[in-house]
């Protein structure tokens, strides 16, 4: 269920315009809290720009939810079933990385789980997402990925699964020149409401 970029860009906006507002937070705060323009999160919750994963990333960071939560969909009803056809999928217009929300959403439950597949030679990075509580398993599907934790560097090959938590600077990079298939696998510790 991959939705045009204009109609993704809309989605996204006011996902994070009602997850701001949820927390009471005012444009200026997240700006702040986020370390993004206030000018840039503007023309985002107006669906006016079409942000990278990176500073979506920042934003989540901001806001205290991973990139599972602000990507989760609510107008869906809650079903233990998501087949693969209604599984959002977004590319990140920076890396040209594919991210498909395997978990069907609204159940509650405390895990989530990303497929991603990057190209060759792709790098994303996320700054500083500190989520007490959270953490992800990376787990390779077909091919390698290098990633880079804070000063530690994790090549993973095909099978090989990494336990992270969001507590410091991470970088995904395909240093390879054939695509990588990987399963995010994040746990938020208790049930979610």
């Amino acid at each position: 269920m991959s939705l045009p970029e204009t109609d993704i860009d809309a989605r996204i906006g006011a996902r994070i315009r009602g997850l701001r507002t949820e927390k009471n937070l005012t444009l200026d705060g997240l700006a702040h809290l986020a370390d993004v323009s206030r000018a840039m999160l503007s023309r985002i919750e107006r669906g006016e720009s079409s942000p990278t994963a990176q500073l979506l990333g920042k934003i989540c960071g901001g806001l205290g939810i991973t990139l599972s939560t602000l990507f989760a969909a609510t107008e869906t009803p809650a079903s233990p079933l998501l087949r693969r056809r209604e599984q959002p999928t977004w590319r990140d217009p920076a890396s040209q990385y594919l991210r498909r929300q395997v978990s069907p959403p609204g159940t509650g439950s405390p895990v989530d789980i990303v497929e991603v597949e990057f190209p060759p030679g792709g790098s994303v990075a996320f700054d500083t997402q500190r989520l007490a509580g959270t953490d992800q398993h990376v787990w390779v599907l077909d091919g390698t990925l290098e990633l880079r934790l804070g000063e530690e560097v994790f090549r993973l090959e095909t099978g090989d699964c990494l336990l992270t938590r969001f507590d410091r600077p991470i970088l995904f990079h395909n240093p390879t020149g054939r695509p990588v298939r990987y399963a995010v696998v994040i746990s938020h510790g208790a049930m979610r409401p």
